[in-house]
């Protein structure tokens, strides 16, 4: 099996922007657990703004799954006829 670069960079932004809304989350502290109640802020705002990293680290978690998926596909333990299968689109009625 092959895969077109095309496709692997396709595949991997898509990995790449869900990991990135799975790890916005994590060590995130919210100005109101803070204590800080200062009016026209929203409580729940971030009290230091660290995206570099939060960015850094969907980078390096994107990478390895992606790497997991793209081995997977070329080993051939799931086949291309059995995903289009499973997941494509639903039979006519």
């Amino acid at each position: 099996m092959t895969i077109t670069t095309t496709t692997a960079i396709a595949v991997y932004f898509l990995v790449w922007w869900v990991t990135l809304f799975a790890v916005l989350p994590f060590g995130m502290n919210k100005q109101a657990e803070d204590g800080d109640d200062t009016p026209g802020r929203d409580p729940g705002a971030p009290i230091v703004h660290v995206m570099w990293r939060k960015l850094g680290w969907t980078t390096v978690v994107a990478t390895i799954v992606f790497a997991i998926l793209a081995a997977i596909y070329l080993s051939g333990v799931i086949k291309l006829d059995w995903l289009i299968k499973t997941f494509g689109p639903p039979k006519s009625f």
